[in-house]
């Protein structure tokens, strides 16, 4: 499936080539921190999939394999947009909330779920509104 995706303020873009049945959930620390919320789906390209332009910034950390990661993010406005190798990037996990088809790319796997947060599978008890609040939640 070829993708397209932008960073929030739209200085970088991107397409892909991807596997549509090959997307993750990933519920690590660093994912959660990373993303603020409490977990992050990625889809995966290979480098010769990814093709991106404008330049991202880069943060190496290192991941719980004891392999560096290079997190790629948009200098401007801070979106999140993919993590591969620092050197000689192979594959591209590219964070599925910067893709434009993201509804049609649900997870079909979930990794770390050990840092899960418990209340996930809850969610569809909690009130949903199509919109935003009128009232102020506090």
């Amino acid at each position: 499936m070829n993708i397209t995706g932008q960073c929030h303020c739209g200085a970088i873009s991107f397409t892909a080539l991807i596997d549509p049945t090959k997307i993750v959930a990933c519920h690590c620390a660093d994912c959660q921190t990373f993303s603020g919320a409490p977990y992050r789906a990625v889809v995966f390209a290979v480098a010769e999939n990814f093709h991106m332009t404008g330049t991202a910034k880069h943060y190496v950390k290192t991941a719980a394999s004891g392999n560096p990661r290079a997190q790629g993010f948009c200098g401007n406005c801070g979106t999140q947009l993919y993590a591969t190798e620092p050197e000689t990037p192979k594959l591209y996990g590219i964070r599925l909330g910067c893709v434009n088809e993201r509804v049609q790319l649900a997870p079909t796997i979930q990794i770390w779920g050990n840092s899960a947060m418990p209340w996930l599978k809850n969610q569809q008890n909690v009130p949903h509104h199509q919109t935003g609040v009128t009232s102020p939640l506090i």
